[in-house]
């Protein structure tokens, strides 16, 4: 666990729950305070399955860099990576092209710092502390441009991240990302949803999110096929998490019903 510092210390808030630390919290982590942990225990009242769901998506993530580096991407950029965990964009990915490069995009500072430090010995690999709200921000820094080549397909990833923005962020934010991006590019995301489930569990979910700095957003399956404007989606297309590419070796899928995820290519 991680010390806890008065509110301000090395940019850490204390005071209002990290997104990225509760993520943390739900995957079993210690680098949380108990503000983060009130607010996840105040989430599983609405959704007792939030910890499971935690590590269904990051079993997609794993099978959907799997999936690009096999399309040939070489390089990828994670943005709102949170705090390191067991199977990394970069472990999946090296593990298919040992020369793959990734920088870990993120605005928390406890992500950040521990994220330099897991990575300082690995030169195709780096942290930006940048805010996807400001792609050109994300794009254009120095950390990034090390080791990104726009003239190559990248794979951006933004995992559980979209249903951060609002749809007024959605088309200027997605569109300098497509535009950025070279031919044979890929965008993987995922998204919480609506559908089939109570909307005062949704609710509630969406009142704890609130008091961070990063609300959320449910949506329709039809809202979260947008942010994929530009792209055409891998089969099987926008789909619960669970039946997108399936892998045996993958933790039996329980809660995956509450995210969409999809895979789309730049033509």
């Amino acid at each position: 666990m991680v010390e806890q510092k008065p509110n301000g210390a090395a940019g850490i808030d204390v005071t209002r729950p990290s997104v990225a630390r509760m993520y943390d919290y739900y995957l079993g982590g210690k680098d949380n305070f108990e503000v983060d942990r009130e607010a996840v225990r105040q989430v599983e009242k609405a959704m007792p399955e939030i910890r499971r769901l935690a590590q269904e998506n990051r079993a997609f993530l794993r099978r959907a860099v799997r999936h690009m580096a096999r399309q040939g991407v070489r390089q990828f950029i994670d943005i709102g990576s949170g705090l390191p965990t067991v199977g990394n964009t970069h472990q999946i990915a090296q593990e298919i092209t040992p020369d793959a490069r990734v920088v870990y995009v993120d605005n928390d500072p406890v992500v950040l710092q521990h994220g330099r430090a897991l990575l300082a010995t690995d030169d195709n690999t780096s942290v930006a502390a940048a805010d996807m709200r400001r792609p050109a921000d994300v794009l254009g820094h120095p950390e990034t441009v090390k080791l990104i080549d726009f003239n190559e397909p990248v794979g951006v990833l933004m995992i559980a991240m979209v249903h951060f923005l609002t749809l007024d962020e959605r088309g200027p934010i997605m569109r300098q990302l497509l535009d950025a991006l070279p031919s044979g590019s890929h965008l993987t995301a995922t998204h919480v949803t609506t559908e089939n489930h109570p909307p005062e569990a949704v609710a509630q979910i969406e009142a704890v999110y609130a008091r961070t700095p990063t609300p959320i957003f449910f949506r329709e399956r039809e809202e979260i096929a947008r942010f994929f404007d530009g792209f055409d989606l891998v089969e099987p297309g926008l789909v619960t998490i669970d039946a997108w590419h399936p892998d045996p070796s993958d933790p039996a899928p329980q809660a995956t019903k509450w995210l969409y995820g999809g895979v789309g290519r730049k033509a």
